[in-house]
């Protein structure tokens, strides 16, 4: 087959906050870059007290920083300084603290709204990139030459060739879906419902992470005391839940989360999603790399969803930049060869990691409570296992791309 023209160097599918970090951390090195998006990327308005909380773990703050973005998303951040885990009604509890991991924060809490603003804003500054909007892929293949995609945009198709293509079109994506990549599927028969919620008492920066026999409550601090609340009630409780009135909500939550933080006092606009596990069994194809969601969607029981997409981002572009040093195609197999084994051994532990605890925290048997609550204990009374959880959840473990060592790419 002759050679393909090509019109991009690397086209990636999906605009969202995993798309974006991609073509930012591309940009400036000489690549030819394209952002597909099936909505206009644009600011999503006003704060408010319903802006959803996002957990960026110590090792995401590393590559923002590494990008130049951090000290404008610390404006908006608050800082998680402990980290306080138990198991409701029994004796087990284990705490991890910023100051005795040597860093200054375990992690940091920002808005959705306010993370997306700082990621357009510096996307909108990249003249490399170019964001196609609103269009949405419908076919997709590759050859040895190049990767195409045939795009739909204001009632026209056309069709786009890359060097490389990226999926990072979430857990429903529609690349994967095409390809037929293999995946993992359970899904947990447990919904996250979500919201912010104020309590009496200040914060003092501390995250909560309390299992129940419903599943996991946890409580990330936020800005003007707020908390953002991720509460797991089985899939036959949700509609009772999502019913309640403010006051109702507030007594239920209470129930199952105690006074640590005193009486709670306000709560915002709840919404609810199923929770599944979801792991593509293959991370590339020809000319093609899966990325975020796309690629992994996990219990939030850990809160790595976004913070291991990011890491997916740090490891990809380590390689495209690789390539591209060496005078290589960006796409060829041995690059992303190099991308899937340097990304599966941490995407499918965080799997059975988060999997694991979700499965062992909901067993109501006694023998497998006791052992958890022991487990617990032990974490906290044995300083280098609770060392090796706290570098893993902070995703310092292993080998590190440049970005996630905080250099610039």
């Amino acid at each position: 087959m002759s050679e393909m023209r090509t019109d991009y160097d690397v086209l990636i599918v999906g605009g969202g906050m995993v798309g974006a970090s991609l073509a930012i951390a591309l940009s400036e090195h000489q690549l030819r870059i394209g952002l597909l998006e099936a909505a206009i990327p644009s600011d999503p308005g006003r704060p408010s007290y319903d802006d959803r909380g996002i957990a960026l773990a110590h090792g995401s703050q590393k590559i923002f920083q590494a990008m130049g973005l951090w000290d404008h998303i610390l404006e908006d951040a608050t800082p998680i300084k402990d980290i306080h885990i138990s198991d409701r009604g029994h004796f087990g509890f284990s705490h991890l603290n910023a100051a005795k991991e040597g860093v200054d924060a375990l992690g940091h809490v920002v808005t959705a709204r306010h993370l997306g603003r700082h990621l357009l804003d510096r996307m909108n500054q990249c003249a490399d990139v170019e964001v196609i909007a609103p269009a949405r892929v419908v076919a997709v293949d590759s050859s040895a030459d190049s990767a195409f995609v045939e795009v739909e945009q204001d009632g026209q198709q056309r069709t786009l060739h890359t060097k490389l293509l990226v999926a990072a079109d979430g857990g429903k994506s529609f690349i994967r879906e095409q390809l037929e990549v293999p995946t993992q599927r359970w899904e947990y028969g447990q919904t996250a419902v979500v919201t912010n919620i104020t309590p009496e008492q200040p914060h003092h920066n501390v995250a909560y992470e309390r299992f129940t026999d419903s599943g996991p409550v946890a409580l990330l601090p936020m800005t003007e005391n707020r908390c953002a609340l991720v509460w797991t009630v089985r899939d036959e409780q949700v509609d009772e839940v999502m019913a309640f009135d403010d006051a109702q909500f507030i007594q239920h939550f209470q129930e199952r989360f105690g006074h640590r933080l005193g009486r709670f006092t306000r709560v915002g606009k709840r919404n609810h999603y199923p929770l599944n596990l979801l792991r593509a069994k293959e991370f590339t194809r020809e000319r093609i790399a899966i990325i975020g969601n796309a690629a992994h969607t996990l219990h939030p029981i850990a809160g790595q969803g976004f913070n291991l997409g990011l890491r997916d981002v740090s490891a990809l572009v380590d390689v495209i930049l690789a390539a591209q040093k060496e005078h290589d195609d960006v796409g060829h197999s041995s690059a992303l060869d190099r991308f899937s084994q340097w990304r599966k051994t941490e995407q499918k532990s965080m799997a059975l990691a988060t999997d694991g605890l979700a499965r062992l925290f909901s067993n109501p048997l006694k023998s497998i409570r006791l052992g958890r609550n022991a487990g617990l204990l032990l974490v906290d009374l044995f300083p280098p296992l609770r060392r090796g959880i706290a570098r893993g959840a902070m995703g310092l473990l292993g080998k590190l791309p440049r970005l996630s060592r905080g250099l610039k790419p």
